[in-house]
């Protein structure tokens, strides 16, 4: 299979991690990681637009054949579950104007893609990460790590994503 341009996404309202990497399913290779970062004073629909535009900057730049985006799994702070849920969407739309194929994945699916084990701790998916990238560090911040992460489980499944 050839290569292809592969974006994670981690939604966040306040700290939205992205990474993206290409991949013929076998090796990965970074190319670039970042987190858009939005002030917890500013109004939200000014942070849902600045997610948007900032996310669909970068998948106009990469034009991805494939993006992943992690599901929401929480439901303790419902404010907390909101805020995620509207920077979610934004960041949906914001790359499904590119008509790109947006695979929706669980934590459980990335943590069982780049380990094995369904419960593994954070730390054991940011060094996976770190060894398939051939990186010298773990990618920072967290939630960039993460949409790498979220960019490596979709890699790992591309001939059945790519469908």
């Amino acid at each position: 299979m050839k290569r292809v341009v592969i974006m994670g996404i981690d939604p966040g309202l306040a700290n939205l991690g992205w990474g993206v990497i290409a991949s013929d399913g076998t090796r990965s290779e970074l190319l670039e990681f970042g987190c858009l970062t939005t002030k917890a004073d500013t109004p939200t629909s000014w942070r849902l637009r600045f997610l948007y535009e900032g996310l669909a900057e970068i998948s106009a730049r990469f034009e991805p054949a494939l993006i992943g985006v992690e599901t929401l799994y929480f439901a303790r702070n419902t404010k907390s579950a909101i805020d995620v849920a509207q920077a979610r969407g934004a960041a949906v739309a914001a790359v499904a104007s590119a008509d790109t194929p947006i695979h929706d994945i669980t934590p459980l699916q990335i943590k069982q893609a780049l380990t094995g084990y369904g419960r593994a701790e954070k730390n054991q998916i940011q060094r996976m990460v770190q060894t398939i990238l051939n990186l010298e560090d773990i990618p920072r911040p967290d939630h960039a790590a993460d949409a790498l992460a979220i960019a490596i489980a979709c890699a790992h499944g591309m001939k059945r994503l790519m469908r």
